[in-house]
Order: structure tokens, then sequence, then C-alpha cells
């Protein structure tokens, strides 16, 4: 999963950025040997991993992971080549969400891009780059149907899905807020429009104000109250409490989190508010040799889930051996004991797999 984090000058993206490139994931745990300056990759936190792999005295745990890319550039005019306009859109057009960071604090210390802390301000000026390029983009793109579309019934019916969406940018909305059917949506989404890309906002806090989760601040509530337009996510962090927290190791970072009110670091709030908006989820196996998680989207069969362990699995599919993490918690994680009780499932590849499943694939290839 890869992430495009976003935001103006001086709101905490930088230093957010930092915090999660320190906190990264054990290089072994994901399929390159080189991570680019700009990308920060984290581990997705699952208790349930560990546990597992005590029972099963694994060799090794290998959480799922996240990719979060920096993504520099944004002035205003981007949409049309200034600054680093064209990469900074491109940078986004790679990404499967966008995180854009929101400046909720005041400090005299710190300036402001526009002279004044206004979130909603910070909003409409990316939001209305990503609508201007989406809409050069549909310009061309409605252009060419109309030249086919009377001759041709599907493409009248994609001319007329892309007119409704142009129609909103030029209001200045995002694509994201309108309501389409699921032949729609495929439709868009082979344009991989920008401003129709899913959004979690962060709304970066004082170090005093996260601990009620930005209930008392006035700038998160109006991100909040603008989100829900857009039906985004909003995750309330002090980037400049996740820099402190990186540095520490598990025990020190524990009782940091007890001290200032946290129950856990604002990254994993980040993480799993990403997971939710993306419509993913973990199934696991467990073994000897290891304890994993692999991400898969909600509702996926049995057989596409085992093609994410190895192709040769789909493939030879013959059956799921499946239980859930909590039903097999309810045996002392005993496998044995959980199969007499009649719970370990046996499953076919029509399933459709849930977070948690406990699973072993059997094939024949």
């Amino acid at each position: 999963m890869k992430l495009g984090i976003v935001g103006l000058p001086n709101v905490g993206k930088s230093t957010l950025f930092n915090a999660i490139t320190k906190a990264g994931a054990e290089s072994a745990n994901y399929p390159f040997t080189t991570i680019e300056p700009n990308i920060g990759v984290v581990d997705v936190p699952d208790y349930r991993l560990e546990k597992l792999a005590e029972l099963n005295n694994s060799k090794k745990i290998v959480p799922a992971y996240i990719e979060f890319y920096d993504i520099a550039g944004l002035v205003r005019g981007a949409s049309k080549g200034e600054g680093l306009g064209n990469k900074f859109l491109a940078n986004i057009r790679e990404s499967e969400a966008i995180v854009e960071v929101l400046r909720c604090f005041e400090d005299p210390n710190v300036i402001h891009v526009d002279g004044e802390v206004n979130p909603l301000k910070d909003i409409e000026t990316i939001n209305l780059e990503l609508i201007f390029s989406d809409i050069d983009m549909l310009e061309n793109v409605i252009n060419r149907l109309t030249k086919v579309a009377k001759a041709d019934k599907d493409k009248r019916a994609e001319l007329d899905v892309v007119q409704r969406v142009y129609d909103v940018l030029m209001e200045g909305k995002s694509a994201r807020v309108l309501d389409l059917n699921e032949d729609e949506k495929k439709i868009i989404k082979s344009y991989n429009l920008l401003s129709s890309k899913p959004i979690i906002y962060v709304a970066n806090v004082s170090e005093d104000e996260v601990a009620d989760d930005g209930n008392s601040n006035k700038f998160v509530q109006e991100v909040r109250e603008f989100a829900k337009t857009e039906d985004a996510k909003v995750v309330v962090i002090s980037a400049k409490i996740e820099a402190e927290i990186s540095a520490l190791d598990s025990d020190e970072k524990e009782e940091y989190l007890e001290m200032i009110g946290l129950d856990k670091p604002g990254l994993d709030k980040l993480i799993m508010a990403s997971y939710d908006l993306l419509g993913l989820m973990s199934f696991i196996t467990t073994g000897e040799m290891e304890t994993r998680a692999w991400t898969i989207k909600k509702g996926t069969k049995a057989v596409d889930a085992a093609g994410k362990i190895h192709s040769d699995i789909s493939r030879g599919f013959i059956r799921a051996e499946v239980i859930s993490y909590d039903e097999l918690m309810e045996y002392d994680g005993s496998m044995v004991k959980a199969r007499e009780a009649g719970k370990v499932r046996l499953e076919g590849k029509e399933y459709i797999m849930q977070d948690g499943d406990i699973t072993h694939f059997r094939h024949n290839v």
C-alpha cells in the first residue's frame, strides 16, 4: 500500500515523515533492498502475530507494511507546472491514497505560508490544484468521446458519467464527493483522477491537545466537518510527539505514551485509518518457519488470497483450513484442541476471507 503525504510548507509534514522513517520496519520484512530517501516503510501493528509466533515457536515474524511517500513541491499553480508541479502531480497519481497534513496549532515562531493558520484554506489550495489537473484531462476526454458517442451506445454512457464528474469539478469540488454506482466507478477509475483518490486529513495539533483527540481544538472541528462532505478520514496527531516516540525503544515508548495520556502512537492510528479507508484487512499464516500477516481487500475469496502467497497455491487450490484468531484463543491457542472441538473449518474457493483468519491452504500443482 502506497500513501502519498502532502502538505503546504510549515504544517509539520517533514516532521511527521521523519518520524515515520525513524519508526521504519526491519529491511528483511519487505521485498526490496534499498529505500529511496523519500520513502518511509512501517509495519502495520498487529498484536496477534507475536502471540501466534510464541505459540508456534516461529523463527521470525513478518508483519504487513505500508509505504509512505513524501511528496514535495506543491505551490499554487502546480497544475500548470509551477514549482515541481508536474513531478508533484505524477507522484500523487502513483499513490493509492493521499495523506494531507494540516496545521491545526498556533505558534508565533513558525510562520504559516499564508500568514494565518487556516486548515480549510490549506485543503482548498491543495484540492484545487488536483481539481485543475483533472479538469484539463477530462476536457480532452470529453472532446474525444463526443466525436464517437453518437455511433456508440457504450461511449455515450461513458460520456454521461465523465460529464457529471467534470461538472462537479467545475464547481470546485473533488470527484470523490460524487455518489457513483459500481459501473460508474469503474469508468472513472480508468482515468485515475487525482481528486477521486481516497484521502486522510492529518490534523497536526500541539502536544497538549493530542490527548483529547483534538476535541478542544476549533481547527480540528472544522476539518472534521469538511471531511464529512468527502467521506474522508481525519486523524489527530502531534508530529512533534511522533518524532519523540520514534526515537524510543518499546518499553520507553509505552511509558511515554502512558505519561502523556495516549493509548497508542498517532502513527498507528494513521495506519489503521489507511486500512479502513482502502477497505483492507489481514489474514495470517503461522508455523515454525514464520508467522506472517498478508494484506488483502475486504471481500477477497479464499482462492485469490492463496494467490497472494504464491500463484501456484491459487492455481492448485484444493481447500483452505481456517480458524479465526479469537476462536483459536478460546482454546488457549491450541490447534489440536480447536480441531477436536470442530472449530477448524474447511472452506472452498468461494469462501470470503475475514480479518484475522488463520489459514492453511491445501493445494496440488
